[in-house]
């Protein structure tokens, strides 16, 4: 019942609205309205029509029935207003009197309901407190008022009158003829009054409500704002009152219902700028020619060539300067995303390197005004300002093609709502939180290789220390032992000495390879027989034929000396190698490879890249994988591992091949041969 009810007022208001239209456009010129509509006629149209769809989605709702009421009473009071005229042009100017009183009361009692009714209600169909009903009662007062006095206006002054002829009044009270006019002014600002303390009314609940209540309240009170000032304006500017009201009703539905509700400080902003570039544009177009048209007398397609060609080029420039100031006067300090950017690169450089993470999540999360932001970087570090909530918005952080983490991003603050800003701001704050991720994720990296390093060093010292008692020490005892029982029976039984000399033999051999072992597993024995390349080569070979037996495609590419390479970067470079083609194996399924082992200037590169299937959305780094990049660390290097563009993967390790290394990296490799000899 209540949706028929509202629908019903919303035909009947719009059925008098395009009444009273047909009936003005049939007056006679003397009795025609100085202006062709007033924000009446939009009011009568579009507030009963928005209110009949919100009350048939919410019928319990009041500011409904109020935009319902108030557009039905503005529909009436123009219909009445046109009938009032069209009986007068007629000559029945005592309907015309009746119909005055009636045009009067409708539109005060349809103003105070849109004016002052709905902003106090809406959204959410509630005072902003108890104490507004003081409001609305004196607001009430006032419409009233304005209604009486027009209905007992007296006969108007000879100078006022413009119709041709005075419709009487039936209900008029001639003794306030001398205060008649003070009176009505005097009540219409007073209307004015109580209309902008509603407007400061939705203004307050703005000011008190959370980031989604702000959202609601934002349409509304930007639209009635400027409607208010229209309306302070005056009737000369009744052309965008009544554009204006039309929007009004539709900002309260979207208020209402939240239906697609988008941050209205988008929507002002982009006006601005877009205001800002016509006029701007338009001012440098018209300038250029005027110009041009003077210096090149007769030639108007040269001016507007050159106007079209400097309007152009300022239009960008232009584009970006007022998005910075309109951003700057809305959002303050944090509105300039290029100062943020310059802000978070000081503060980046002064904190701690440890900090430094931290540090650029309080930038982002100043910066977006929202309650929590966080970086997670890949390996496990994490750092968090605030609280993100359940459900945060996660981007992607991305160094050089290369995931690095996730920056999430917590629901907008209290200060303001979501906005297209924020992707501004967003968009250029990304690649320096990046940055700074990458930088937080080495350093994890290195200091986790460093303790694996020193663990590393003491198991291995601890294996070498056992290998060395256990294996070679009592070996060595057990010779040592033989000798001596060998000189007491050389003598007396050289048979029996002969017996010991020989085991004696054997137990050196079997410490020669004991040592061959332990040297072995220190440094590939390969990189000394054979050289770095010619290594890398055989084992590729070596472990590709065993993968498949139609073989895989092995080409080794040699760039610069590497003779003269240190003995750390030698091993480092092999074991990469190795564990690069062990993957390629194992997971590639490639037809071919292709290793370049590159001498730069201050560094060695070694690039394993294959024609396989590439790496996995989900791919996690493995133990290989780690183990890769701890050996190029360890040296002050950098190993990444991406994919190829056109599909398969490409490991890229670059370790340092600094000269002053290769005395001690030749020291090595001698000690070494020295020891398998």
């Amino acid at each position: 019942m209540a949706r028929v009810m509202a629908w019903g007022v919303a035909v009947v208001s719009l059925v008098a609205v395009v009444v009273a239209l047909l009936i003005q456009a049939r007056l006679p010129e003397a009795w025609r309205p100085s202006i062709p509509a007033t924000p009446d006629h939009a009011a009568g149209l579009a507030f009963p029509l928005v209110g009949a769809f919100v009350v048939a989605r919410r019928p319990r709702l009041v500011v409904g029935w109020l935009m319902c009421a108030g557009g039905l009473f503005a529909g009436l009071s123009v219909l009445v207003g046109m009938l009032m005229f069209q009986a007068a042009g007629a000559g029945s100017m005592e309907t015309a009197g009746v119909l005055r009183i009636a045009s009067g009361i409708t539109w005060a009692f349809g103003g105070g309901i849109l004016a002052v009714l709905v902003p106090l209600f809406a959204p959410d169909g509630r005072l902003p407190s108890p104490g507004w009903r003081v409001h609305v009662a004196v607001s009430m007062t006032v419409f009233a008022t304005l209604a009486f006095l027009l209905a007992v206006r007296p006969k108007p002054a000879p100078g006022a009158l413009r119709r041709p002829a005075v419709i009487p009044n039936p209900l008029k009270i001639e003794a306030l003829a001398p205060v008649h006019l003070q009176l009505y002014e005097a009540a219409y600002l007073a209307m004015e009054v109580c209309v902008v303390v509603a407007l400061l009314a939705l203004a307050m609940r703005f000011r008190r409500a959370d980031s989604a209540m702000r959202r609601q309240i934002a349409w509304p009170l930007v639209t009635f704002a400027v409607y208010i000032v229209f309306l302070l304006l005056g009737d000369d500017y009744w052309a965008p009152a009544v554009f204006w009201t039309t929007l009004i009703p539709v900002a309260l539905m979207v208020s209402i219902l939240r239906y697609r509700l988008f941050g209205i400080d988008t929507v002002v902003s982009r006006a601005f700028v877009a205001t800002g570039l016509i006029a701007a544009v338009s001012g440098v177009y018209f300038g250029v020619g005027a110009v041009s048209s003077l210096l090149v007398a007769g030639y108007h397609q040269v001016a507007g060539l050159a106007a079209a060609l400097f309007a152009g080029a300022f239009f960008q420039p232009m584009r970006r300067l007022l998005q910075r100031a309109v951003d700057r006067l809305m959002y303050g300090p944090v509105g300039d995303p290029r100062l943020l950017a310059e802000r978070l690169t000081q503060e980046v450089r002064r904190a701690d390197p440890a900090e430094a993470l931290s540090v650029v999540v309080e930038v982002v999360r100043d910066g977006l005004a929202v309650d929590g932001a966080a970086v997670r970087v890949s390996g496990g570090l994490s750092v968090e300002s605030g609280d993100v909530g359940a459900s945060p918005r996660e981007i992607a952080l991305v160094w050089h093609g290369e995931p690095v983490g996730r920056l999430l991003i917590g629901r907008p603050g209290a200060r303001r709502f979501a906005a297209a800003h924020d992707e501004r701001v967003i968009a250029t704050l990304l690649p320096y939180v990046a940055d700074v991720a990458h930088a937080a994720r080495m350093a994890a990296d290195l200091q986790r290789s460093r303790e694996r390093i020193l663990a590393a060093r003491e198991e291995e010292r601890r294996r070498l220390r056992r290998d060395l008692h256990d294996g070679l020490g009592q070996t060595l005892g057990a010779m040592a032992m033989t000798i001596n029982i060998a000189r007491i029976s050389i003598k007396r039984a050289p048979g029996t000495a002969d017996d010991l000399l020989k085991d004696l033999h054997s137990g050196m051999e079997a410490v020669t390879g004991d040592i061959r072992e332990l040297v072995y597993g220190l440094r590939p024995p390969a990189l000394d027989d054979l050289g770095l390349a010619q290594a890398v080569r055989q084992l590729a070979e070596a472990t590709l034929t065993r993968a498949d037996e139609e073989g895989t495609a092995v080409e080794v590419v040699v760039d610069g000396e590497l003779g003269d390479l240190p003995a750390a970067v030698e091993v480092a470079a092999y074991r990469i190698a190795q564990e690069a083609v062990t993957n390629v194996r194992r997971h590639a399924r490639a037809s071919s490879v292709r290793i370049a082992l590159v001498r730069e200037a201050g560094q060695f590169v070694v690039s394993v890249e294959d024609d396989g299937v590439g790496l996995r959305q989900d791919c996690r780094a493995g133990v290989g994988t780690s183990s890769m990049r701890e050996r190029a660390a360890e040296l002050g290097g950098s190993c990444f591992v991406t994919s190829r563009p056109g599909g398969g993967t490409l490991v890229e390790a670059r370790l340092p091949a600094a000269a002053p290394l290769a005395e001690a990296g030749r020291a090595v490799r001698g000690a070494a041969g020295s020891a398998r000899e």
